[in-house]
């Protein structure tokens, strides 16, 4: 993230005042394709800047306070959700893969203390702007590579054979399975997340299938992204919160101010690229692990004010010393083993099950189960829960 100056002030699209930009300006089909574009320098006025809930409240809800407050604004939002459901209907036809995890969002007071816990879902307001900045970053990568000029390509590879294997062991037991003959294809993933869509079984495929794919990485050459199911990806649309896509928008400049780069440029920018893809893959591991812990950290602090109170909960993650549960609110917390006092329960790394080894009860990823909270820990970052009956 650039200093707050910066990425807050002077480069923050705040309503009623200029901001210069990069646009790419697209036309696209009915059936989602990119038929016509421009990329350029730009002017940016915003008329309102306007929240996620408002958005959805107003075309989820038709909520009417808000609809007349932004009356003038309903049409093109209508014609903004219209074109999310156009390209996300051609990523889903081309076998995007399309995971399902809610987030927490921990809200803070002045001080810094966590005052709530909520469970975000995927509006919606969410998905236009998902779906639009996925449209801009393919559109910005095919512009470069034609233009033969060096950059930070975002690539996810497929995934490898071992962990291929073991994910089929696993789907054989829901009667999947996952071809691997003739090439690996991201479509056979996502067929299987749609066959599970609103069945008990979701939630456990979801998460073993998100663990056998490759994490993505910033790369100079093309390797396509699996995932997404693209040939070209590139970040380009956060320029003022991530370094790739400062990078993404030097390059752009250099081949704007001149229509090609110029051979020294492109020189010293086929040189730098794999330090630059390097780099910026490391930081991004450490600032996601930043994140998390930071998260972590609050959601102890909330949650020790809860202690002795039970929950509904569901089973998230299943290990050798026992299992995650996460509760409405998204928090999550370990149920060890050793508490699990009715039976000797055997772990089945497989299977990712707890089975009793006397009475032949089963836990799996997506079980109901009530708890209650006996620790949180902020010294150690832990959440401790135990079965109640």
């Amino acid at each position: 993230m650039l200093p707050p100056r910066i990425s807050n002030g002077i480069c923050s699209l705040n309503a009623g005042e200029d901001r210069l930009a990069v646009t790419v300006f697209m036309e696209i089909n009915n059936e989602g394709n990119v038929v016509r574009y421009q990329i350029g320098p730009s002017v940016i006025r915003v008329n309102e800047r306007m929240s996620y809930t408002d958005v959805r409240r107003i075309l989820e809800d038709n909520d009417p306070e808000l609809c007349q407050r932004y009356a003038d604004f309903i049409l093109t939002l209508q014609k903004m959700q219209d074109l999310c459901k156009v390209l996300r209907k051609r990523r889903e036809l081309k076998g995007a893969l399309d995971f399902d995890f809610p987030e927490s969002k921990v809200t803070l007071d002045q001080e810094g203390h966590p005052v709530d816990v909520l469970l975000l879902e995927r509006s919606i307001a969410e998905q236009i702007i998902e779906e639009f900045m996925l449209i801009a970053n393919e559109t910005v990568a095919r512009h470069l590579s034609q233009m033969e000029a060096p950059f930070l390509y975002r690539v996810h590879e497929e995934p490898k054979a071992e962990k291929l294997e073991t994910l089929n062991e696993f789907l054989h037991g829901f009667g999947f399975h996952i071809p691997t003959a003739d090439g690996v294809y991201p479509r056979f993933f996502q067929e299987i997340l749609q066959k599970v869509e609103g069945r008990p079984e979701k939630l456990v495929v979801h998460t073993v299938m998100l663990r056998s794919l490759q994490h993505a990485r910033y790369a100079p050459n093309q390797l396509g992204h699996f995932g997404l199911a693209e040939q070209y990806y590139t970040h380009f649309t956060a320029p003022i919160r991530r370094y790739a896509d400062l990078i993404t928008h030097r390059v752009l400049w250099s081949v704007m101010a001149h229509g090609r780069l110029q051979p020294n440029r492109q020189k010293k920018l086929e040189e730098a690229m794999p330090l630059y893809a390097e780099q910026t893959s490391k930081r991004e591991v450490l600032a996601e692990e930043a994140e998390r812990e930071t998260v972590e950290l609050k959601q102890v602090e909330y949650m020790r004010g809860f202690v002795g109170e039970e929950f509904e909960a569901i089973v998230v993650s299943i290990t050798n010393f026992g299992m995650f549960v996460a509760i409405p609110n998204g928090i999550e917390g370990l149920v060890h083993v050793s508490t699990m006092a009715d039976d000797y329960y055997i772990f089945d790394d497989k299977n990712y099950t707890l089975t009793g080894d006397h009475a032949g009860k089963v836990y799996r990823i997506g079980n109901k189960v009530n708890v209650q909270l006996v620790r949180a820990s902020i010294e150690d970052r832990e959440i401790d829960f135990e079965l109640v009956t």
